[in-house]
């Protein structure tokens, strides 16, 4: 199906306004990702990933599947982009496992303008993305019901830190350089290919609730639920995460997951 705004308002059960202004921008944005799950479900199923906007669309709002940084990056930029935004297509550096040397870009971000004022759009950062834009300003600070997040310059980079109670993660860097489809092309392939990429190892799930709760999952965490049985598993995502299985094309057929469950070692075999 190609590209349909009132499909994907629809998708994000979304009723505000439609002009391009930054109230519209926070309202879609938090809407956004308070609907469509952050997922790496077809990287596990070792499905390849598709970043042109008519496969995204297809994926995250005709299926109701969720997506990475890549997708859900791409389909928010590309509505932006249809209201009439001045968008710029950019990259991050992730940072949250505190590398030793700089890492690659890929991580997709987008920066919306606004005159002389300009803010930085993310819906697809997992467990951290951010809830609304921030405004790019060095020393912003930006408090939601989610965490707190801050916005400096080193060394002639962007930094975008997360805080809240227990922690301060430093999630990305990134300078202003435009992007191209080709640059998010080779990053999606090399995430989503690279033999030592956490993505190809955990399962990684989130998404945001309206009353300020999320809903997560990462395999790898240390208070991972514990699931005997694959179907408990299987409905769990669909119910807590809003997503749909049942699509022709884009949809997950329970003994394909169950097969990548046992593949992975994600089973509790007690």
């Amino acid at each position: 199906m190609s590209f349909c705004l009132e499909s994907y308002f629809k998708r994000i059960n979304y009723q505000g306004p439609r002009t391009a202004t930054l109230e519209t921008l926070k309202q879609l944005h938090i809407a956004h990702t308070q609907t469509i799950a952050f997922e790496n479900l077809d990287v596990l199923l070792e499905r390849t990933i598709k970043t042109d906007d008519d496969s995204v669309f297809a994926k995250l709002v005709s299926a109701g599947r969720g997506g990475w940084c890549f997708e859900q990056n791409g389909l928010f930029r590309r509505v932006l982009f249809e209201l009439g935004f001045k968008v710029t297509n950019l990259s991050g550096r992730v940072l949250l496992a505190n590398p030793a040397r700089l890492p690659a870009r890929t991580h997709r971000i987008t920066l919306v303008n606004f005159g002389d004022e300009a803010w930085l759009a993310d819906v697809g950062f997992g467990g951290q993305t951010l809830p609304i834009p921030i405004r790019l300003h060095a020393g912003e600070v930006l408090d939601t019901a989610y965490g707190r997040y801050i916005l400096e310059q080193e060394e002639g980079f962007w930094l975008l830190k997360y805080q809240n109670s227990e922690k301060t993660l430093k999630m990305y860097s990134f300078n202003l350089e435009p992007q191209f489809d080709s640059d998010y092309e080779m990053g999606n392939h090399y995430v989503s290919t690279w033999p030592a990429s956490h993505f190809r190892h955990c399962l990684t799930l989130s998404l945001y609730h309206p009353d300020g709760g999320r809903s997560t999952l990462y395999s790898a965490a240390e208070k991972m639920p514990e699931f005997s049985h694959p179907e408990a598993l299987y409905h769990h995502l669909q119910h807590q995460f809003n997503l749909r299985f049942d699509d022709n094309e884009q949809g997950i057929s329970l003994d394909e997951f169950t097969a990548m469950l046992e593949r992975l070692k994600l089973l509790d075999e007690k």
